[in-house]
């Protein structure tokens, strides 16, 4: 009993000691401390703001909003939004989406997560645009796509040079496949600006990950970096859990890239101002000579509007209705299937003399695309294709088809030399994705599928792009920029697989099932969001013994997909392709 006492006594005289203490202690207001997290010191939160949000103690770089980053860039006053007020969609129905989006808005102020328009640096009138990684880390969706496609298109019709500040954790998985597809238009936006004499600055902050690295990030004329930033294809998380691979100090940070030559310079903050100004001073634009008219059919915003109202005319041949969501699982389990034809069995029956080709020219050759020429009905042709390989030893070797850097190099340098000599393009389509490891980093991965994005877009010869199998991310992407996507009954075609999807929105990699029939993933969601032309019947079970169906059915198409392509301009073919994706 006197010991019970004693603990209560105790308790009281240290309750007794602790508000004294906070009676003696003055209260700190919530914002006015800040604590890096680099050198962990508890700073002044307004220091911080004056100092260009770099930490005084260690000039770790704090993350900026966009209204910050132009009050730091441009000259006072001269900012003039464009595009406000895009509706965010929700083309998956994804729960809960539109309140988050809701909340976002009124928390942070912006409509969405980039902040487009136009503003002077040093009395320079530049396009600019701005990423957020307060709304939902920036990640590119369909309005994001639209306002820096439309911003491009803008700066095109008035002339003006673009500075784009990129941070972004990359495509936003609530979107799925239409996520994806703004990489190709951004990409494609920026080949015509290019085309047409348009100079693009590209500034990566951090983080720049993903489909924002494998599209517009990586397409500058000149492309500058904040120190210490984060940009990759495939962020560190995803390498270290997907292929167990310990990664060097700095992977991936901006001082990285740089010393791989996929950059042109890091910049300190205090000094992005002055040399943007200069940059842009010894690159101006000739207002005088008209720029390609024929490549800027979208002179204002009314006109903008019109484009994207107009809904694409769709062929309904072989469209084959699904049983509801629970069917999407079977379908990919269907198209992972290790018995399932490849592209080299597809090569074999519908083309004859092929004549494979080997290099990116730059560094190696890459066994998981395949490419050459080959006769199609006595016209020769060029075939490109993502290959997995029949037997384990082949799967090992052409590394499950997941290419690398130089193999999407190669099927570029295929491509363009099939521009030379006018032959029509057929890819076939079938990875889980690009590959993530340390060497596709070092070699620029990202950069290699921005490009193919990039060129694919204005190509001028027919491109056929068909998924046999998994179409995944932009690692399929960068083979499916085309006139037109088929895909076989079985096959699907995402943002990212269903493992990925449940594992980075739900933390769960087991509800991969469930996240497969939200994703839209299957040939007739892919028809109905217009991310496909045409779907392919196939028996339930496709094998190499019954292939010769599917590739009689196929022989056909393509034949009549080419007899109407082979009739058009090279320009019209571009313009055709662009518009496709423009009104996704």
């Amino acid at each position: 009993m006197k010991l019970e006492n004693r603990f209560k006594k105790a308790a009281s005289a240290a309750r007794k000691r602790e508000e004294a203490g906070k009676r003696k202690r003055p209260e700190i207001p919530d914002g006015l401390l800040k604590k890096c997290n680099a050198c962990k010191s508890v700073i002044v939160a307004e220091d911080v703001k004056k100092g260009q949000y770099i930490c005084p103690k260690c000039r770790h770089y704090f993350r900026m909003d966009a209204f910050e980053r132009l009050a730091l860039i441009t000259d006072d006053g001269s900012f003039e939004q464009w595009d406000m007020h895009l509706a965010t969609k929700n083309p998956l129905d994804y729960k809960g989406y539109e309140e988050k989006i809701a909340f976002l808005k009124e928390n942070t102020g912006l409509d969405e997560a980039v902040l487009t328009g136009k503003a002077s640096i040093g009395g320079i009138e530049t396009a600019i645009g701005v990423c957020d990684s307060r709304f939902i880390m920036a990640s590119m969706g369909e309005v994001v796509g639209e306002k820096i496609t439309r911003m491009i298109e803008r700066a095109q019709s008035e002339r003006l040079p673009i500075v784009l500040f990129a941070c972004s954790g990359g495509a936003r998985m609530q979107e799925g496949i239409v996520s994806l597809m703004q990489m190709v238009k951004t990409s494609a936006a920026l080949k015509r600006y290019s085309d047409a004499g348009g100079f693009y600055v590209s500034v990566l902050t951090n983080p720049t990950t993903g489909g924002v690295t494998a599209s517009f990030a990586m397409l500058g004329d000149v492309i500058l970096a904040e120190p210490g930033a984060l940009i990759g294809f495939a962020g560190p998380r995803v390498i270290e859990q997907t292929i167990g691979q310990k990664l060097p100090k700095g992977f991936q940070k901006s001082e990285f890239l740089l010393e791989h030559g996929f950059i042109d310079r890091i910049v300190e903050r205090e000094e992005m101002r002055g040399l943007l100004y200069r940059i842009l001073k010894m690159h101006p634009l000739d207002k005088d000579t008209a720029w390609d008219a024929e490549n800027n059919e979208q002179k204002n915003g009314q006109k903008n509007e019109q484009q994207l109202k107009r809904q694409p005319e769709r062929q309904s041949t072989g469209t084959l209705r699904q049983s509801p969501c629970t069917d999407a699982w079977e379908r990919v389990q269907r198209s992972r299937r290790k018995d399932r034809p490849v592209a080299s069995e597809y090569i074999e029956r519908l083309f004859t003399n092929f004549i494979e080709f080997h290099g990116d020219r730059a560094f190696g050759d890459d066994p998981a695309i395949i490419g050459g020429v080959a006769d199609f009905h006595g016209i020769p042709v060029t075939v490109i294709a993502q290959e997995k390989g029949m037997t384990t030893k082949e799967n090992i070797a052409r590394n499950f088809g997941m290419p690398s850097p130089e193999g999407y190099r190669k099927a570029l340098r295929l491509m363009k030399q099939a521009e030379k000599f006018h032959r029509p393009v057929l890819c076939f389509v079938d990875t889980p994705g690009a590959y993530c490891g340390i060497e596709a980093e070092e070699r620029g991965q990202g950069e290699a599928i921005a490009k193919n994005l990039y060129e694919m877009s204005g190509l001028g010869v027919p491109i056929l792009s068909i998924i046999i199998g998994e179409g995944g991310s932009g690692g399929a992407l960068a083979l499916a920029v085309a006139d037109e996507v088929w895909m076989l009954e079985n096959a699907v075609y995402s943002i990212l697989s269903p493992e990925g999807f449940a594992s980075i929105l739900w933390k769960d990699s087991k509800r991969a099932k469930e996240a497969a029939c939200m994703m839209k993933l299957t040939a007739n969601d892919l028809k109905d969001l217009h991310a496909a032309e045409k779907i392919v019947r196939e028996p339930e079970h496709l094998t190499a013994e019954n292939l010769e169906v599917v590739c009689r059915e196929l022989e056909k198409q393509i034949a009549v997909f080419w007899d109407i392509q082979k009739k058009k301009h090279p320009k019209e073919l571009a313009e055709e392709r662009y518009q496709r994706f423009r009104r996704m």
